[in-house]
């Protein structure tokens, strides 16, 4: 896998089709290298430019008189085939080709890629794309993405990794989890995936460090036996969650029209992603919503699941949609319902769910956290939290937070819901890597999410014992 190091860890980068032009894509991401933090060398390639934002350029990158770790190619379809015998002439090690114009649109389009894989065969330079953003490292700073900084959110680091068929849904999801305060490690867009593909970056980032959780958006997968294979080592290390598209026949038709790859039948994914151990979502938010909690959150032991809140209603709600998604709402322990009846009033309800009632006060909520959590009938714990109510400020964010980070062998969601206020007091909690979700259903999607990871692994280390 060190042959994909160049992608995301380059010494020196150029960028072929790098323009004067700040509305030009070879503007933009060479700027993205120049300006944002990236230490390498960089190469803008444009014979007609002699430099380009303050850097001496050169009219091919056969020229640059040093070694080239990585090339970003963003030039008309047409160009790219010379453009790519370059790169095999100078020993580039691997390439971006951001351009579109290829397998996707047939004919020209077609052939244009049939030449550019005898190049990459007889070569050896690795390459993602055609038609992607390519890639993100928000450690080395890689960015080929060509989005102006004002348009967007820049991605923070973290610690999840992205990879994505779909070059546009990939950079409107990072844009989006950056608004959200969520940080990634790596993120991939693979497009006609010509040669690097899912399984081959899938496989990457379970060995990155950086990386805790891996999602993917995924159209179509030509090699499934191999994706399978590389799969199922990965979940073992890392919760791998999928999104796929082109479910019906509408969708894989699109998905034809997109990158040129069949779509195949949405049963045999789902099936192919049970056997692997990846974790299904169903929509882009479900995909963000699990994500979030696996890179803020330890998996579940279990499906134990306790409730605690401020208000019934949201406690009954909560219920409702643990049993609908097969957790078990779990019987708190003798000594867990006597030390809670000593802590807390005659009113609040001290069976799970757990009723603080609108009564009550970070410290109530600080104490049935604590005394849920080390309760050995409790693999996890759903909290409800109104902060509408007169008691609560803004301190009881750092008592809880003081709580999970304490004992964090269990993972604790949170659900709340509100207007400015609590807006604000979810930012602030999201910041202390507590997963907050506005309903509880969302809530318990997730906590079930992780419960399903928690079996898998289970499950996999008894097997592999035997």
């Amino acid at each position: 896998m060190e042959k994909l190091n160049p992608f995301f860890q380059p010494k020196s980068v150029a960028v072929i089709g790098a323009s004067r032009n700040p509305t030009k894509s070879g503007y933009v991401v060479l700027e993205n290298f120049v300006k944002f933090g990236f230490k390498g060398r960089v190469y803008p390639i444009n014979p007609e430019a002699g430099e380009i934002l303050g850097v001496k350029a050169y009219p091919s990158v056969k020229e640059v008189p040093e070694e080239i770790d990585l090339a970003v190619i963003v030039l008309s379809a047409p160009a790219v085939p010379k453009v790519m015998l370059d790169c095999a002439e100078k020993h580039v090690k691997c390439a971006v080709i951001i351009s579109g114009g290829f397998g996707e649109v047939g004919g020209e389009g077609a052939k244009r890629e049939r030449e550019i894989k005898e190049i990459i065969k007889k070569s050896g330079v690795r390459v993602i794309g055609p038609n992607c953003m390519g890639v993100v490292d928000t450690a080395t700073k890689v960015n080929t993405m060509f989005l102006p900084a004002q348009h967007y959110s820049r991605p923070e680091r973290g610690n999840i990794g992205f990879i994505s068929q779909s070059g546009a849904f990939g950079l409107t999801m990072i844009d989006y989890l950056a608004s959200e305060g969520i940080g990634i490690s790596k993120f991939a867009s693979y497009g006609n995936k010509i040669d690097v593909d899912e399984s081959e970056l899938l496989k990457y980032f379970s060995q990155d460090p950086e990386t805790k959780v891996i999602l993917m958006y995924i159209e179509a997968i030509d090699d499934g036996k191999k994706f399978i294979e590389v799969a199922k080592k990965v979940t073992k290390l890392k919760p791998v969650i999928g999104l796929k598209a082109g479910r019906t026949a509408a969708g894989s038709k699109a998905v034809i029209s997109h990158t040129g790859a069949l779509s195949g039948a949405f049963s045999i994914y789902k099936g192919a992603f049970s056997q692997a151990g990846i974790i299904p979502a169903d929509t882009v938010q479900e995909l963000v919503d699990i994500g979030k909690a696996f890179s803020y959150q330890p998996y579940a032991k279990g499906n134990r699941t306790a409730i605690i809140t401020g208000g019934g209603g949201y406690g009954v709600l909560a219920s409702d949609a643990c049993e609908t998604m097969g957790l078990q709402v779990a019987s708190l322990g003798d000594t867990t319902i006597k030390n809670m009846r000593m802590s807390f009033p005659p009113h609040y309800v001290v069976i799970n769910p757990v009723d603080l009632t609108g009564d009550a006060s970070e410290g109530d909520y600080k104490t049935a956290l604590a005394l849920t959590l080390e309760d050995q009938n409790v693999d996890g714990v759903i909290m409800i939290i109104l902060f509408q109510v007169p008691r609560l400020e803004e301190t009881i964010i750092d008592a809880i937070s003081e709580t999970i980070h304490r004992l964090h062998d269990k993972p604790v969601i949170v659900s709340s819901i509100g207007g400015e206020h609590t807006k604000k007091m979810v930012r602030k909690m999201e910041a202390r890597k507590i997963p907050v979700y506005p309903t509880p259903e969302r809530a318990v999607k997730v906590m079930a999410a992780l419960v399903e990871y928690g079996k898998y692994v289970s499950e996999t280390t008894l097997s592999a014992l035997k």
